[in-house]
């Protein structure tokens, strides 16, 4: 049996609306030959462009090799929790989902989580390792951030459809320039980050 690692890594932590998103990969230690057939360069899913991080995510879902699990919390929950609890708790979901379809079991003690996160249960912290900039270091990691990034860009894609006037299909939730004019002139939706934005216009001021 083949040595496999998991890789667990987060979107939309610094987003002003929508789910922060997790991603938890399983896929064997030695995966040089896996990547070496990819589309092209693995990077960081913050440094490939959506055509390529979209190609990898259509690779990697053809490989038996490689399994993953995703979890999203949504802005009401992370209001209630925090960011950083909201994300732990969506990297404990997905690693969990991924533990009970049974595509992680071999892997329970390499599990590498990118800088900032970690697994626990609320407040009892589990297994993994947490690896600043783990997503620049682990391929695991690598995968699991393009694959985070791709479901919720197509996520806050389906919600601009939803929620025309403020052009999440753009800039993903994040807060650009166009995003700001858009709150300040139709207010707030159902899926914005009240906290966020509350943080936004104080250092603004």
């Amino acid at each position: 049996m083949k040595k496999c690692i998991v890789g667990i890594d987060e979107v939309g932590r610094g987003s002003l609306a929508g789910p922060v998103v997790v991603a938890a990969v399983v896929a064997p230690a030695n995966s040089k030959w896996l990547i070496a057939n990819g589309p092209c360069e693995l990077r960081d899913s913050k440094r490939l462009t959506p055509k390529k991080r979209e190609q990898w995510f259509k690779y990697i879902k053809g490989r038996p090799e490689v399994s993953f699990a995703l979890a999203r919390v949504y802005p009401r929950r992370i209001e209630k929790l925090n960011i950083s609890k909201a994300a732990n708790l969506a990297a404990f979901r997905a690693y969990d989902r991924l533990i009970a379809n049974g595509n992680a079991q071999r892997a329970r003690n390499r599990v590498f989580l990118d800088g900032g996160l970690y697994l626990g249960n609320g407040s009892k912290r589990l297994l993994g390792r947490t690896v600043t900039n783990g997503d620049e270091k682990i391929k695991a990691v690598m995968i699991a951030s393009i694959i985070a990034k791709v479901h919720r860009d197509r996520l806050m894609t389906r919600l601009g459809k939803i929620y025309p006037k403020y052009g999440f299909e753009i800039h993903k939730g994040y807060g650009t320039r166009a995003h700001l004019k858009s709150l300040k002139k139709h207010g707030l939706s159902k899926v914005h980050r009240l906290t966020f934005l509350r943080f936004t216009q104080n250092s603004k001021r």
